[in-house]
């Protein structure tokens, strides 16, 4: 199940930002928590010892790091006053190997210690939330700081198709 969530956060994240979005708080801020809920309530209660702890530590660390580096290599234009982000090759690379990090880790903690990979196994969508909520709020920040406007929804702009969620006219 887990596996299955994952590929599909990143999967819609991937496809939704190559082609290029306008940066929505909401859909930037609610899917990582309702990820990172989701994620908590599977290591809640089986991250027991002090190498799980220390494990699921780092590796929350290592995916916000992964995630604020994603933030920053976003490219950010503005279309009709609002931000709009587009992930770029390097954004990419740095998914693929935020997820071989992952990956990687929670292979050679199952070969160190598999008594306590199996207990905090799931902790990976719990990490990978973390990391898109900070790549978000990077994003955020940078569109912020930039003067260009966040949206809430989609629904605030008539210039939008909602359908699409790409901008109908496109001046920078």
């Amino acid at each position: 199940m887990e596996i299955v969530l994952v590929v599909a956060a990143v999967g819609y994240l991937l496809v939704r930002r190559m082609a290029g979005e306008p940066a929505q708080g909401k859909r930037m801020l609610v899917l990582p928590a309702v990820l990172g809920l989701i994620g908590l309530s599977e290591v809640s209660g089986v991250v027991r010892t002090p190498s799980s702890v220390l494990y699921l530590a780092a590796a929350a660390a290592i995916s916000v790091a992964f995630g604020a580096l994603r933030g920053a290599s976003v490219r950010i234009s503005r279309h009709d006053g609002y931000a709009f982000v587009q992930y770029t090759g390097i954004t990419v690379a740095l998914w693929a190997l935020n997820l071989a990090v992952g990956f990687g880790g929670k292979f050679a903690l199952h070969s160190l210690d598999p008594k306590d990979a199996g207990t905090i196994g799931d902790g990976l969508l719990l990490t990978l939330a973390l990391g898109i909520l900070a790549e978000g709020l990077a994003v955020l920040y940078r569109s912020m700081r930039r003067g260009h406007q966040v949206m809430w929804g989609l629904n605030q702009v008539s210039g939008w198709n909602t359908r699409s969620e790409a901008p109908r006219d496109h001046h920078h």
